[in-house]
């Protein structure tokens, strides 16, 4: 059979032709297209699953929890026995981080050094989620959520999985605050103690580098090293929580939909919305019982954890801004009339000299002591009325 003659300049194009198709061919089937495409697509979980994993963080490994923590970690494993369970610790997490984002993994040592440098523990659990969500995937909850309906009623039947990417929902909302010097900032905003990703989401990393530039710009203002920053409850919040957190959504948004998202997307929702590929759930799903923001309670069929805050002792390492006389506005809990009421006590104070203010703490000062005092004398008159009872 006489051989298949093909002109000159077809036969040195050939062996390129089949090159190029063997190396096409073995990138597809080991989906290194995904790989590449998944560190720089703003959609690089769409068409896949969320991972079967549960991530929480705590300073110890669940050999070791107290009882109340160990609870309500089996909350999560009971009701989700096909998810694989995982706690980073106090002793492994800075392994964690070295190796996926060291040289042999992202090869990020901005990251790597900022973990290292941190000593504020809440910003380093917060840190650490939005790493661990990054490289990882699956499902973020602090030590003290507790799971009360499995994790298939998180996503709607409405939705498909493959074309979520991340799952969100709303703490508060509070939109009339927006403008209050000490509440503003912290009015309007998405729940971090509780959210779900796929692996390699833009967002994520847009959180991790907003993070640390906001501690460079810290370290330059306060003039001291990230070791030693000083850091108020609201620094936490727009730092590395939830503002943070949420400014960081609504620009993702903003960008995966060509147009400005705003709260007012997200205000007063009566059913879960996607935007972007963005799963934002009704406020009830993950922070119900709050008596505010409409939240609802955890008896809700759509409440689907239940945040118990025992271990949410951070604030006194970073306390709220507290008035001499009139304490935290935050102990209003949003109520209108109550924030009012601590808005014209402190403007009226401020309003005072500061011989008049020295004389109103005083007083307070005073006034307290002796309530401590009764309140003292009031448990000893009861322990002594306890011991007679017991002698006869």
């Amino acid at each position: 059979m006489p051989g298949v003659f093909l002109p000159r300049h077809f036969r040195r194009v050939v062996p390129l032709f089949v090159t190029a198709f063997v190396l096409v061919f073995y990138l597809s089937i080991t989906d290194t297209f995904g790989e590449l495409s998944g560190s720089l697509s703003h959609t690089s979980g769409r068409g896949k699953p969320f991972p079967r994993k549960i991530w929480q963080s705590w300073k110890v490994n669940p050999f070791e929890f107290e009882e109340r923590d160990l609870n309500v970690a089996r909350s999560w494993t009971s009701t989700n026995p096909g998810y694989r369970y995982e706690v980073l610790t106090d002793g492994n997490d800075l392994d964690y981080v070295e190796t996926h984002f060291g040289p042999d993994g992202l090869n990020r040592p901005d990251i790597v050094s900022t973990y290292r440098a941190l000593t504020a523990k809440i910003i380093k659990a917060d840190l650490l989620r939005y790493l661990v969500m990054y490289v990882d995937g699956g499902v973020y909850a602090d030590i003290d959520v507790e799971a009360i309906r499995p994790l298939d009623r998180f996503i709607p039947e409405r939705y498909s999985e493959r074309e979520i990417d991340l799952i969100i929902g709303v703490e508060i909302d509070e939109p009339d605050f927006n403008d209050h010097h000490i509440l503003g900032q912290k009015s309007q905003s998405f729940c971090q103690w509780t959210f779900i990703s796929k692996p390699r989401q833009p967002v994520m990393m847009r959180i991790v580098e907003n993070i640390i530039g906001w501690l460079h710009d810290l370290t330059v203002k306060q003039g001291k090293p990230i070791a030693e920053l000083e850091l108020d409850f609201d620094d936490v919040i727009s730092g590395t929580g939830p503002s943070a957190f949420t400014t960081a959504v609504l620009a993702e948004m903003s960008y995966r939909t060509g147009r400005e998202v705003t709260w007012k997307t997200f205000h007063d929702i009566p059913e879960s919305k996607v935007v972007g590929g963005i799963l934002v759930l009704t406020v009830e799903a993950f922070a119900a019982g709050q008596g505010h923001s409409d939240s609802g309670n955890h008896n809700a069929r759509s409440a689907l954890v239940k945040h118990h805050y025992h271990a949410s002792g951070w604030p006194s390492n970073h306390p709220r801004f507290n008035h001499p006389l009139y304490g935290e506005v935050e102990q209003c809990n949003w109520n209108k009339q109550c924030v009012a009421e601590w808005d014209a006590n402190t403007a009226a104070f401020a309003a005072l000299s500061e011989e008049e203010q020295a004389q109103q703490i005083a007083l307070k000062q005073a006034a307290d002591a002796a309530a401590e005092a009764a309140d003292a004398a009031e448990v000893e008159l009861q322990l002594d009325d306890l011991d007679l009872g017991l002698k006869h």
